[in-house]
């Protein structure tokens, strides 16, 4: 199998009717389209619920044609506060390094899919440069975090070079790297990518994962390497309507991440990027599977429900409330008194 990039290709992997064709070839215009053999695999090998929920985060639609009124190309606010190109700083302790705007796959409700891209090229090496100046002069950027696109898209000695630089930064203590590479291109995480990430640094990997269907036994294997190099997992995954929106499918994908020792760390309403609005539940939705998931699932298994606020005001914690006015309420939702 080789890699989608086209929406002809879709249409001769059966993967759109044909009448559809011209909306999503109008759609791939805008937006980059990316399948990897392992998404096909899933695809291919899986019930029809997995099926269907693979297809649904990364073969286009025509309603990604529609925009809301309250939709934007930048919804949560990177430009404002792009300080440096491949720089992001929003919060004062931390910092994102955008290194290249490259993923192997591409997620249709992406919050960056104005920027991302198969065609988007990495930062030169005056950018990099500038870009990891910066940092070193920030002296309060106690973590930096890096995102893009997926920076375990460079090859490994490239992002070698980069963390080397980070572990020589006195004040930088702890660097995030947020993938999806471990899921749908395993190949990558090879010895030597591993090696690169074992610096004297702590360093976290942050799997982007929305559905169990994506923890095959090849993904599996790939995550086992970093935790097996003493490489700590996190995961973050995007509430989205149809696809893992029970507590049924996210309490698998929650058991299957702890299993795999990956601690679940956010679960992201979605974004109000352009032409998704058919992916976003309601925030009141999403309280009620959170209060679900409590009452069913270790606590282990419970990621942090969180609104990133349009405009750049930052994540905030958007979970059920428990305590209020004098009354706390257990997880079977009976309320007690507390002074």
């Amino acid at each position: 199998m080789k890699k989608i990039t086209k929406a002809s290709e879709l249409l001769k992997a059966g993967l759109i009717d044909p009448e559809k064709l011209k909306a999503i070839e109008k759609v791939a215009e805008k937006f980059s389209i990316s399948l990897t053999p392992q998404v096909l695999e899933i695809m291919q090998t899986g019930s029809e619920g997995d099926k269907a929920a693979i297809l649904q985060q990364f073969v286009p639609s025509e309603q990604e044609l529609s925009t809301t009124a309250s939709e934007s190309k930048d919804p949560i606010g990177d430009d404002v506060y792009t300080q440096v190109k491949g720089i992001v700083h929003r919060n004062s302790d931390r910092c994102l390094l955008m290194p290249l705007l490259a993923c192997p796959v591409y997620c249709r409700f992406c919050f960056r899919r104005e920027k991302v891209g198969s065609n988007s090229k990495a930062l030169s090496e005056a950018e990099l440069q500038s870009a990891l100046t910066y940092i070193a002069e920030h002296k309060e950027l106690w973590e930096v975090i890096l995102t893009g696109g997926d920076p375990l898209m460079l090859n490994p000695k490239k992002l070698g070079q980069i963390l080397q630089v980070l572990e020589n930064i006195a004040h930088v203590e702890v660097i995030r790297i947020h993938t999806r590479v471990p899921l749908f291109d395993s190949n990558r995480i090879t010895d030597q990518m591993i090696q690169a990430l074992k610096i004297n640094k702590a360093v976290y990997v942050a799997l982007h994962t929305n559905h169990p269907s994506e923890l095959t036994e090849r993904a599996q294997k790939a995550c086992a390497r970093f935790v097996d190099a003493g490489i700590p997992m996190l995961s973050q995954t995007v509430l989205l309507k149809g696809i893992n929106d029970t507590p049924e499918i996210m309490g698998e994908l929650m058991r299957g991440l702890v299993k795999n020792r990956i601690k679940p760390y956010y679960l992201h309403h979605g974004d109000l990027a352009e032409g998704t609005a058919h992916f976003r539940t309601t925030v009141k939705e999403g309280q009620v599977l959170m209060k679900a998931l409590r009452r069913q699932y270790s606590g282990l298994c419970l990621p942090t429900y969180v609104l990133d606020i349009p405009g750049g005001f930052g994540k905030v914690p958007i979970g059920h409330t428990y305590f209020e006015c004098g009354k706390v309420e257990d997880y079977q939702g009976n309320l007690h008194s507390y002074d």
